[in-house]
């Protein structure tokens, strides 16, 4: 699924945040779902980190990442005002995918709090697979050399 580039596997994107009052359930710990919507929120910020908009990506080039596969298991609770950390990278990437990997560490103390995945087709507007547009891939690249010479 990878492009010709050795992505390293210490490069994550980190996007903090604090957990919600409206995020908790009944038992105030965060409820499961919320979690897939935080590994929205690090896909949008490694988007971001990496030189683009999504929302730009969209309205621009006709691209989106429709989501065909997820995964999160949860490994802690958190609560209401927790701080997090979600940390993002991407696990693989061809012309018409994409997957990522995802972690929530608690800020405070670095444990694991839930670990995923998620895996996309990049689609057009119409939702018909369509390759990556390459401006957008070209920052990505760029980014993953520019961190890859840190390593």
């Amino acid at each position: 699924m990878n492009r010709d580039l050795n992505i390293p596997d210490d490069l994550w994107f980190e996007t903090r945040l604090r957990v919600r009052y409206a995020e908790t359930d009944k038992m105030g710990v965060v409820y499961y779902g919320n979690y897939f919507t935080w590994f929205e929120i690090g896909r949008t910020d490694l988007c971001r980190q990496c030189g683009f908009s999504y929302r730009d990506m969209e309205s621009e080039d006709d691209a989106y990442l429709m989501v065909v596969e997820s995964q999160c298991r949860y490994r802690r609770p958190s609560r209401y005002d927790d701080q997090l950390i979600v940390r993002t990278r991407i696990d693989g990437w061809s012309k018409r995918t994409m997957r990522f990997s995802y972690e929530i560490v608690d800020a405070d103390s670095r444990e694991l709090v839930a670990e995923g995945t998620t895996t996309h087709v990049v689609t057009n507007g119409n939702g018909r697979p369509r390759t990556f547009p390459a401006r957008q891939a070209g920052l990505i690249e760029a980014r993953l050399m520019t961190a890859e010479d840190r390593c």
